[in-house]
């Protein structure tokens, strides 16, 4: 699991069981935690926040563990995020069945072309279908569009614009994609899954609900050993 700060890290790692064991990279310490009776290994990383941060240390994690012959089954993009209003209410929980770059492009008299109108590259990454529905029934979480954006929305403006482009959108946050990329280059499967902190648009900080919303967070990977526990991951090779 890749979270952007420690913070986010640390509620994910409230909902294992015992101390973890730190794993030196070269971009940081992952946390490795055991689900006691299943033999799943779980490791959390504050990855960084943005989309690059996030897909170099992402790709670093990957790397080092297929070089010990320990190839990861799944990546997940975690942590707090922006809710698109009223669908996605504070304290909610949001599953990505698209992970999308919200702001890879260009500017054009005509309005934002995304990367792929430009003939490079790809701004979204889908999650195995299956594996989303069972984690959507485990936790609550509504699924929708998750937006990775390098420069948060603070205006009313930029959100309507936002939604215009992505009317499915239920989130935003800044390294999903990031996540989503290194997952994709080591064929690794991805999830997206977020808990609503505060609304997409003005910055009022008083509105916000950190708290709220690390707590949805540790009370959603509680329920996802199992789930995890009965997805094949290979019925996607």
């Amino acid at each position: 699991m890749a979270t952007a700060v420690p913070a986010e890290r640390d509620a994910v790692a409230r909902a294992f069981v015992g101390p973890g064991t730190g794993v030196r990279l070269p971009t940081g310490t992952l946390d490795r935690f055991h689900t006691p009776g299943q033999g799943q290994v779980h490791d959390l990383l504050a990855a960084g926040v943005g989309p690059a941060l996030a897909a170099a240390s992402t790709a670093a994690a990957l790397t080092a563990a297929a070089l010990d012959g320990r190839p990861y089954d799944l990546v997940v993009s975690t942590g707090i995020a922006g809710g698109f209003q009223p669908e996605a209410p504070l304290g909610s929980l949001v599953l990505a069945d698209e992970i999308t770059a919200a702001d890879l492009g260009a500017e054009t008299p005509d309005g934002f072309l995304p990367v792929t109108d430009l003939g490079f590259g790809t701004v979204t990454h889908h999650p195995p279908e299956s594996l989303m529905r069972a984690v959507a029934a485990a936790t609550g979480a509504r699924t929708g569009t998750v937006l990775t954006v390098s420069t948060v929305t603070g205006s009313a403006a930029r959100a309507a614009a936002l939604r215009t482009r992505h009317p499915r959108a239920l989130a935003e946050a800044m390294e999903g994609f990031g996540v989503a990329e290194a997952a994709a280059a080591h064929r690794t499967p991805v999830l997206e899954l977020r808990a609503v902190s505060n609304p997409v648009g003005p910055r009022d900080r008083a509105a916000w609900r950190i708290g709220d919303a690390l707590d949805a967070l540790t009370e959603a990977f509680g329920k996802l050993p199992p789930v995890l526990e009965s997805w094949d991951p290979y019925e996607l090779r």
